[in-house]
């Protein structure tokens, strides 16, 4: 059985047929990706553009688990931070990938994502897959 976390560029696809085949058996997210959700939504630029990224927030809140952000997550937070920095890329511009990225270290999983050069720089910490 495989398991894995979704990068916010899987949920938020809209269920398409060709992510779904290539999903972890067991798939879980990262609390930063919701609160890249819930930011999403307070940032839409009109009523119905906020009406569509809150029902799709539920569903995600619905479907899947959220990986808190604990000890152990932080301290690989640390290591995929120094990691892109020794790359010579700014850790705080990728924030919400990087916590993303330390939840699948801190839980020795892949991360799924649709934005594979977003962790190209981590290749050597954790196993990304591309959908």
């Amino acid at each position: 059985m495989s398991r894995g976390i979704l990068d916010t560029s899987i949920v938020i696809a809209q269920d398409r047929e060709d992510l779904v085949a290539g999903l972890p058996d067991e798939a879980a997210i990262s609390v930063a990706t919701l609160a890249e959700l819930h930011y999403g939504v307070l940032v839409a630029k009109d009523d119905e553009t906020k009406r569509q990224r809150l029902r799709r927030l539920g569903e995600i809140e619905a479907r899947f688990s959220a990986i808190a952000i604990d000890a152990v997550a932080a301290r690989a937070f640390a290591a995929v931070a120094h990691a892109v920095k020794t790359a010579g890329g700014k850790p705080r511009a990728r924030v919400m990938d990087l916590w993303i990225a330390a939840t699948a270290l801190a839980h020795r999983v892949p991360v799924y994502t649709r934005n594979r050069s977003d962790f190209d720089a981590l290749r050597k910490l954790i196993d990304v897959r591309s959908i």
